[in-house]
């Protein structure tokens, strides 16, 4: 083990949970992978092995809050797959207000010409590399320099 952490993020969708990963200096967002989940404990489960496999010391996920800030059902679902991760990991889960994340990773991609049916698998992928990029650029700004 290196010592190095990083911080991961997850866009957690009903069948689709998009991964990204944080550069070992925590500077950059890196999409990772899409794990597709029959469910809460089977994405627990495969978001465990990442944890482990890549070395991560926190996890940030995607809150899906509504337009006024309100949580909706979504959100409910997501923060009790974040109370599973807490205590199925060990790790801190922090959210992160994901409002129009998806809607900028779809615009993100469109701009690179990239097709419709290619974007559907991506999609969650970048919505979690834009959480995760978020969430670096502010850590990165609050950091005493």
């Amino acid at each position: 083990m290196t010592g190095v952490r990083r911080i991961m993020a997850l866009d957690v969708g009903d069948r689709r949970t998009g991964v990204a990963l944080s550069d070992p200096l925590g500077i950059t967002a890196q999409g990772l992978c899409v794990v597709e989940a029959a469910g809460p404990a089977s994405l627990v489960k495969q978001v465990r092995e990442i944890a482990v496999r890549k070395e991560v010391g926190l996890i940030v996920v995607g809150l899906p809050l509504n337009m006024d800030g309100s949580t909706g059902d979504r959100a409910r679902k997501v923060l009790g797959v974040m109370d599973a991760l807490r205590e199925d990991t060990g790790l801190e889960v922090v959210p992160w207000d994901e409002r129009l994340t998806t809607m900028e990773a779809e615009r993100v991609l469109i701009g690179l010409d990239v097709s419709r049916r290619r974007r559907k698998k991506v999609i969650d992928m970048n919505s979690a590399t834009l959480i995760l990029q978020g969430y670096l650029d502010r850590l990165n700004r609050e950091l005493p320099h």
